[in-house]
């Protein structure tokens, strides 16, 4: 095996990570649905010739760390190495194979170089419909939730499989979008080959393995050595989490031992009867997700940041749910992992870790803006960050996915809904030594001859982002019809004039906020993120703007 020194496995390592971007706007550039054109809602992994993640773009969403490498185990299980042809596509959106949820699919293509295969290109995208019901979180059983694809061939030497192009199309509401989507796949998949293929040429390079070895290497010493300095210990937490009509537990136990991390989840309530359970392939990329947050959130994702980390959640319960359990929205309990995971290790890493959340928002809005053919969108919001050790909490700032917000003159362009307002909720963000950020309000009038299906995943509507070391808690998500609260999870129609409203949640406080500077409480006053009778109440503040003094008074 050629050697790399580390110059040049500083330089290809780079260079890898940019190949993943590129293939991630290429598939931005080419996607027909809003949900990747415009809020982001996609991945882009580059693996070698034996499956192992070597770099995912970095405008991915996080949460693929964990289920694009056992995604690529799993074809490899049913299309051993030697069996992939040039021009083959391989897909899947079965939940327990893919990303936890039918409407993600995943398209691999191998990269062959000189004939020989040398790694493979994993692309992923929310497909705007994959038929049944919706994404609703009312379904009962995963056959509610759409077409399912075990891993199979969409290309088989460059030739499309006209049977499975005619299943997909005949399932899905929406074919044209959804093909749209599914080639925009392909080719970014057909763009990370070409890439590849370059980047061994100017260097050289017969295969992947010594850059992947490396690259691998490097990464996993980096963050064994962080968790190495983590005290060893059992580290437990639980929290309490609003399902559909009920509440659940998630409970866990962190245990440090040396340099390797397990996150076991016993205790953890039960998978419920409807559409918010998470398979264990979600449950695992979301704790690799945040261990790395904590040790090395500098150093990009790859293979080397799973193998220190062991997930095990009992068989059966919410966090490792089992065939039918429906899954569609497995990211509104998925989500909660981070804040548990990240409470559990509070008293070993206190300046490292953050309050929770408010976390952001998922919605499908299903419309007939013109009257003929539907489309169907989705649309992000976020709530604000929680406070952490020196910082407050940003606003409104998508959290832990990273998603973007689709421009309001798209959004009412596809969706007949005229967005009416966007705007910072005062006095949103929990209190604390760093304060929460903000939550937001957004009103949608639906414009349009025709209703609109509005099918929504809330979170954080009965229990807020809690605040930590002494923080308080931000304020709650709720949902509106024309003033009127509406349940926060399952589907509801917005008829021709009526007004949709999102309350954002805020993130929880870090710290005493009696402790809080009182000329950063001024500053808050002023730019209107907390008002004078809050500062007053939860800061202690006495603030007079028209003098420009702020102090704590008895």
């Amino acid at each position: 095996m050629k050697t790399i020194d580390a110059v040049d496995l500083g330089i290809m390592w780079d260079r890898l990570t940019a190949i993943t971007d590129e293939i991630l706007l290429s598939i931005v550039r080419t996607a027909f649905s809003v949900g990747v054109r415009e809020a982001w809602d996609l991945a882009c992994v580059v693996f070698d010739a034996e499956g192992r993640a070597l770099a995912q773009a970095t405008l991915s969403m996080p949460a693929f760390i964990g289920t694009a490498p056992l995604s690529m185990q799993q074809m490899l299980a049913k299309f051993p190495s030697h069996t992939w042809q040039p021009g083959d596509v391989v897909v899947t959106n079965d939940p327990w194979l893919g990303t936890g949820h039918t409407p993600d699919i995943c398209v691999t293509r191998p990269a062959f170089v000189d004939g020989r295969l040398v790694g493979f290109v994993m692309t992923i995208t929310h497909l705007p419909d994959i038929g049944g019901v919706g994404l609703s979180a009312h379904n009962r059983e995963v056959y509610e939730e759409g077409l399912v694809l075990p891993i199979c061939k969409l290309y088989e030497a460059g030739v499309p499989d006209e049977k499975l192009h005619d299943l997909i199309a005949i399932n899905v509401r929406v074919p044209e979008q959804v093909f749209g989507d599914i080639l925009a796949n392909v080719s970014g998949c057909t763009v990370g080959e070409r890439l590849i293929g370059e980047l061994m040429t100017e260097y050289g390079l017969g295969d992947l393995e010594a850059l992947a070895e490396g690259v691998i290497s490097q990464s996993e010493q980096a963050i064994r050595r962080e968790i190495a300095a983590i005290p060893d210990g059992r580290y437990k937490n639980e929290v309490e989490i609003e399902t559909v009509g009920d509440t659940a537990k998630l409970a866990c136990t962190v245990i440090v031992e040396d340099d390797h991390v397990t996150v076991d989840f016993t205790g953890t309530s039960d998978a419920v009867p409807f559409a918010i359970n998470v398979p264990v392939c979600y449950t695992t990329s979301f704790t690799t997700y945040i261990i790395k947050c904590l040790t090395t959130p500098s150093i990009p994702n790859n293979q080397g940041a799973t193998n220190p980390v062991t997930v095990t959640a009992p068989k059966g319960c919410i966090l490792n749910a089992i065939r039918p359990s429906p899954t569609g929205g497995r990211h509104s309990v998925g989500w909660f992992i981070v804040p548990l995971v990240m409470g559990a290790l509070a008293e070993a890493l206190p300046d490292r870790v953050q309050a929770d959340a408010g976390m952001a928002s998922l919605f499908i809005v299903l419309s007939s803006p013109t009257g003929g053919e539907a489309n169907s969108n989705q649309y992000f919001l976020a709530g604000g960050l929680g406070g952490m050790a020196g910082l407050d909490g940003q606003h409104t700032t998508p959290f832990p996915t990273n998603n973007a917000v689709v421009a309001s003159e798209v959004w009412e362009n596809v969706t007949g809904m005229t967005v009416v307002r966007r705007q910072l909720l005062p006095d949103s963000g929990g209190p604390g030594e760093y304060r929460g950020g903000l939550g937001q309000i957004a009103e949608m009038v639906n414009t349009s001859p025709n209703p609109i299906s509005i099918f929504m995943f809330g979170m954080r509507t009965e229990f807020p982002a809690e605040g930590r070391l002494g923080g308080k808690a931000g304020a709650k998500r709720r949902f509106e019809i024309d003033g009127e609260a509406i349940l926060p999870k399952g589907r509801v129609e917005l008829g021709p004039g009526q007004t949709f409203t999102i309350h954002e949640a805020g993130g929880g406080g870090f710290g005493d906020p009696f402790k809080r500077d009182p000329e950063r409480v001024l500053s808050d006053v002023t730019v209107g993120a907390v008002s004078s009778k809050a500062a007053l109440i939860d800061y202690g503040v006495r603030v007079d703007l028209e003098a420009g003094t702020a102090d704590r008074g008895d």
